[in-house]
């Protein structure tokens, strides 16, 4: 068990409308500077097939991908203690301010990714920011039980609440 610090800031403009929160950067993510960048998770292969765009691979062409549909992005935790990129590891939390977020932003949907990031909101963020989100599957490649068809098909939301 390590003690991981989220080491950036979220993303966003003053015009999001969407927030899409995982539970903390993966040590990849953590390297990189920015979210979902370990090569095998499949976050950004979902939500660009999702929003018909070509996948964004380098960091500014994903700020930018996030900008034009109007997406944040952040985590729910800001400090805790995890075993590497497992979840489930997850314990002594401390929340990021979700409410000062949306404070800031044209925010009213938050979509968690994975059930961890979900509990976690609920637990810590929901009585804040009185948003109830919207929990769809994890993008990692831990979560086996979901093909990338699969993970398509659930995040089409996106769609529907852009």
């Amino acid at each position: 068990m390590s003690v991981v610090y989220h080491e950036f800031g979220p993303w966003y403009k003053n015009d999001s409308r969407i927030l899409i929160l995982g539970t903390i950067p993966s040590p990849k993510s953590r390297e990189e500077g920015f979210y979902y960048a370990h090569p095998q998770n499949r976050f950004w292969k979902v939500i660009s097939h999702v929003l018909g765009e070509n996948e964004p691979k380098r960091i500014d062409e994903k700020k930018e991908f996030l900008d034009k549909y109007h997406i944040a992005l952040w985590d729910v935790i800001n400090k805790c203690d995890i075993k590497g990129a497992s979840d489930s590891s997850i314990t002594n939390v401390v929340p990021n301010d979700i409410k000062w977020l949306i404070g800031k932003t044209e925010i009213k949907v938050i979509i968690t990714t994975g059930k961890k990031a979900h509990e976690l909101y609920q637990k810590f963020c929901l009585k804040d920011t009185l948003i109830q989100d919207i929990c769809l599957p994890s993008t990692s490649a831990a979560n086996g039980a979901y093909s990338l068809d699969r993970l398509i098909e659930e995040y089409t939301i996106i769609k529907n609440v852009h």
